[in-house]
């Protein structure tokens, strides 16, 4: 789950939707990539879902959460989408005459700010390559945290909750999806232990 930027510097979603409805074009099934939440809580009905490969992005825990997984007093964190490396996930199909509300309802729990670059980018599956929707945040986007120091997870991960839980079960929850689909990722493998550390 997904969230928040800056309330100062909000974009409208609405026209990000309408933006995003128009490159996509209504011809063909949609696809949606998933590196993070998207694969262990879709809340949406695909047609199909694959194993994929992103170049160009990978995953980074260093979005703020100012709802989801914190506060605005205690900032949390979520995985982003960020430039660089690569990433691997999930890619889900959804029949087009359904994508345009199931599309909508993505919309509002991802992006209730407008806060990602919503992007088209090529994933790699063991059935060919696809076109498919997902959700980036730019590194000079005020959400994008920069680097962060280990003391600094630490201190996030013991203390920022939000309305759908803490940061710690995020990561948890992320890491254990992950590993059912046989998906490596050194970082979040780091992260977790540096989590387990704390019981």
């Amino acid at each position: 789950m997904m969230d928040e930027g800056d309330p100062l510097l909000l974009r409208d979603p609405g026209a990000m939707l309408d933006e995003t409805l128009r490159a996509w074009g209504g011809d063909e099934d949609l696809w949606v990539f998933g590196y993070a939440s998207l694969i262990w809580r879709p809340e949406f009905d695909a047609e199909e879902q694959r194993g994929a490969a992103v170049h160009g992005w990978h995953r980074a825990l260093r979005m703020r959460s100012r709802i989801n997984r914190g506060t605005p007093q205690r900032p949390g964190l979520v995985f982003a989408l960020v430039s660089g490396g690569s990433c691997r996930g999930m890619v889900y199909r959804i029949d087009r005459c359904r994508a345009p509300a199931e599309l909508e309802r993505l919309w509002q729990r991802e992006m209730p700010t407008g806060v990602y670059d919503p992007r088209w980018v090529p994933c790699r599956t063991p059935q060919g390559t696809v076109r498919a929707l997902a959700f980036t945040l730019d590194r000079a986007s005020p959400a994008h945290t920069g680097e962060l120091s280990d003391e600094q997870l630490l201190d996030i991960l013991r203390h920022a909750s939000g309305r759908y839980g803490s940061t710690l079960e995020y990561l948890l929850e992320t890491a254990a999806s992950l590993r059912r689909c046989g998906i490596r990722d050194r970082e979040i493998e780091r992260l977790e232990k540096l989590a387990l550390a704390l019981g």
